[in-house]
């Protein structure tokens, strides 16, 4: 097993394609496939299924690109430290439920830097991907959200992963919609006033569960619900159908623009007294790169915490 099967195999598993990954590294189809062969065949185990879709990772395959990227990525920060020559981009990932907050936070931080010498990566997705993209060392931060419903599942999965939860803000509930809403001109809503409109929520994918939905309230009756990708078709749903989301009143009109509007969800019989607490998680012990520190500083600031 060499370093450099390590690498085809990420790229491999990033790219689920054995055309692409040969792209990317400059080596023929054949040659990359029969690498993989040779590290199969010697570790003893299937780390692709492939198909004539493409190539995607096997349950083992799973596992072994989780212990691979840390490898590789230590090698990496080897290079950066004590390597010598060539010129080599630095890497830094995120991975993140749909916050606005996280994605301008993002922006700032890359106009500190130079982004020829830099690859960036921010990465919008499924809960569930986003303490897996930390786990394996995809992204060395990871933004969810915790509160009395979520918090003992997620925090379980989260040690299971090795993972620490770092609290930035808690929040209440509002309710997310366009400023042409009926109930836009309200100072405050009542779920039960909500049941005219269609509930917008973030798709969690095939293992979909009420613990990995970013929304508060995931387990109440919505007559009616409408699944989304990303936060552009979720705002264009707002607009066009008279949706609405669950929120943590946390929006960045810069953003999304000043079409949007949070109001507070009264707090009645149908609805508990919980709150959103929002942070970042990263790996147990490890210790953040330079960059990953200006990121959360640059959270912080956005949010207006210490």
């Amino acid at each position: 097993m060499t370093l450099q099967q390590l690498h085809y195999a990420i790229v491999i598993s990033e790219t689920g394609s054995l055309n692409k990954a040969a792209e990317i590294l400059y080596i023929s189809q054949p040659s990359l496939s029969e690498s993989m062969r040779e590290l199969e065949k010697e570790i003893n185990i299937t780390i692709f299924h492939r198909s004539k879709r493409g190539v995607s990772l096997t349950n083992d395959g799973i596992e072994f690109i989780s212990y691979a990227r840390q490898v590789y990525n230590q090698y990496e920060n080897l290079l950066d430290k004590y390597g010598e020559g060539g010129i080599r981009k630095k890497k830094f990932g995120v991975s993140t439920q749909h916050y606005s907050f996280a994605v301008k936070s993002f922006v700032e931080l890359v106009k500190n830097f130079n982004v020829a010498e830099y690859e960036f990566a921010i990465r919008e997705t499924k809960t569930r991907e986003v303490i897996e993209d930390v786990s394996s060392m995809r992204s060395e931060i990871g933004i969810i959200y915790l509160n009395n419903f979520n918090r003992g599942v997620l925090s379980k999965l989260l040690r299971n992963n090795e993972l620490i939860f770092h609290r930035l803000i808690i929040c209440d509930i509002y309710v997310y919609l366009w400023k042409g809403h009926p109930l836009a001109e309200k100072k405050s809503i009542k779920f039960s006033e909500l049941a005219d409109y269609p509930c917008l929520s973030f798709e969690q994918g095939g293992n979909s569960s009420f613990y990995f939905a970013e929304e508060a309230l995931s387990t109440k009756d919505y007559p009616r619900i409408i699944k989304a990708n990303d936060r552009a078709t979720m705002l264009n749903l707002m607009v066009g159908l008279n949706g609405y989301t669950i929120c943590s009143g946390i929006i960045c009109e810069e953003l999304n623009g000043g079409d949007y509007l949070a109001i507070p969800l009264e707090k009645d019989d149908d609805i508990a007294d919980d709150k959103m607490e929002i942070g970042y998680i990263v790996r147990k012990n490890q210790i953040l790169s330079s960059i990953g520190t200006l990121y959360i500083e640059e959270m912080k600031k956005y949010l207006g915490v210490e």
